[in-house]
């Protein structure tokens, strides 16, 4: 079946601002909206520029928004989205062509709440262990693929790209409540400001968009409450 593709494209270079322009391509129900977008730079228009990886929904670098929501372009069907698909790039980060967008910003975020295990104490004989319900506590916020389709869906960091976001606060959750980790405390200092934790106002439009279906909500709202009981739980 027939399947258009209605593009935003620009191109820093020529464009003065982006445009959208549209490819006819042949498609089936179970095809990847990728496998499309591979149809048309392979065949059409090598010029067309969007990242891709692994097409497995596990690299996180083909976030996108089709059809208005941020999902990763692998994991997304045809027929979930019908014949007439628009792909544009995500809010809130500068566009560098077509649906690249400029990633720095979101990274610097992400190394600003320490996404690192720190524990100085001596180093046992054997692996720091934990209890199953220590590692339970955290488990949701390891899925995290850093693919920023959380953070380009939320109100908040469109208006203000200080906003830390909330792939970056879900980091922080991983570290936080591992019972492992001896900065919590210095975490949970990093967030507790206007541009960090209380700047989430809970609309839940990065938990929808979350292509690993963390709950993302939750474990702000857990940050939160560590934050305002001066301690973890």
């Amino acid at each position: 079946m027939e399947v258009t593709l209605r593009i935003l494209r620009y191109n820093p270079e020529s464009d003065k601002k982006p445009h959208y322009e549209e490819y006819k391509v042949e498609g089936e129900d179970n095809d990847q909206v990728l496998d499309l977008l591979n149809q048309v730079k392979w065949y059409q228009d090598g010029t067309l520029s969007y990242r891709r990886s692994c097409a497995h929904g596990v690299c996180g670098s083909d976030a996108m928004r089709i059809n208005g929501k941020n999902v990763l372009a692998c994991k997304v069907l045809v027929k979930d989205v019908g014949r007439k698909i628009t792909i544009e790039p995500m809010l809130g980060l500068a566009i560098e062509k077509d649906l690249i967008v400029d990633m720095a910003p979101f990274f610097e975020h992400y190394r600003s709440v320490m996404p690192y295990l720190v524990n100085d104490e001596p180093s046992p004989s054997r692996e720091r262990l934990q209890s199953p319900e220590e590692r339970e506590r955290y488990d949701d916020t390891t899925k995290c693929i850093l693919c920023a389709a959380c953070t380009t869906s939320c109100p908040s960091f469109w208006a203000s790209g200080e906003y830390v976001g909330p792939a970056s606060m879900v980091q922080a959750h991983r570290f936080i409540f591992d019972s492992r980790d001896r900065a919590s405390a210095e975490r949970l200092q990093i967030l507790n400001n206007r541009m960090g934790v209380w700047r989430c106002h809970d609309i839940y439009n990065c938990t929808l968009a979350c292509p690993r279906e963390i709950e993302i909500t939750t474990a702000l709202g857990e940050v939160k409450m560590a934050i305002t009981a001066g301690r973890i739980k």
